[in-house]
């Protein structure tokens, strides 16, 4: 009885560890491989050129957000981009990345987002209420690839991207929030210096 007890308790116990791990905030290691982002110092010249080789994507527009994680010489590529035919920013990417020396597999968790005539209309008005703004659009918008972007998926918004300081990605989450028939506005984005007071102040 007691051993039977005894099994049972610790039976709980790995139970309750489990679930303990499950709720608990599991780290996000493919934000430091956004090509967006610089990398740290250490960064190898592999993760280097993979992040070089996504950026130069032709048809990777701010509608994208591609990341990737690497380990070893496998490289699995994750993010969101919608269906734009004739071009695949998903295959592409891959193929992309295959170019790269060193790299040995590609893995291509890339999600296409849904083909939705309504979440182009948020895209398109997105762009107009962000980079539309003068305190935005002169200093992120005249970028051959701007580095703010707009992830729409069924009428929810996802900023992603890096901005310069706090008062911008305010300024940006702000002018998205005025686009009509978005359901809600998700900020992911990474801003450089914390704590810096507005440009030219």
């Amino acid at each position: 009885m007691h051993k039977a007890l005894g099994t049972m308790g610790i039976a709980f116990l790995a139970t309750a560890l489990a679930m303990a791990q499950q709720q608990a905030p599991q780290p996000q290691p493919a934000r430091q491989n956004e090509p967006f982002l610089p990398g740290p110092a250490s960064e190898s010249q592999l993760a280097r050129q993979i992040r070089h080789n996504l950026l130069m994507l032709p048809y990777y527009s701010i509608f994208d957000n591609i990341y990737f994680n690497l380990n070893g010489g496998v490289v699995t590529l994750g993010g969101v981009c919608p269906p734009e035919p004739p071009w695949d920013i998903k295959s592409e990417a891959a193929a992309a990345v295959k170019q790269v020396k060193g790299v040995t597999q590609v893995i291509n968790n890339i999600k296409l987002l849904p083909l939705s005539p309504m979440d182009w209309q948020i895209r398109r008005a997105e762009v107009r209420a962000i980079y539309g703004d003068s305190e935005i659009g002169m200093r992120y918008g005249y970028q051959a690839l701007p580095s703010i972007h707009i992830i729409v998926d069924n009428g929810h918004v996802t900023l992603v991207g890096v901005v310069d300081n706090e008062f911008d990605d305010t300024l940006i989450r702000t002018r998205a929030n005025t686009v009509p028939n978005v359901f809600s506005v998700k900020d992911d984005l990474v801003v450089l210096h914390p704590g810096k007071k507005k440009e030219n102040q």
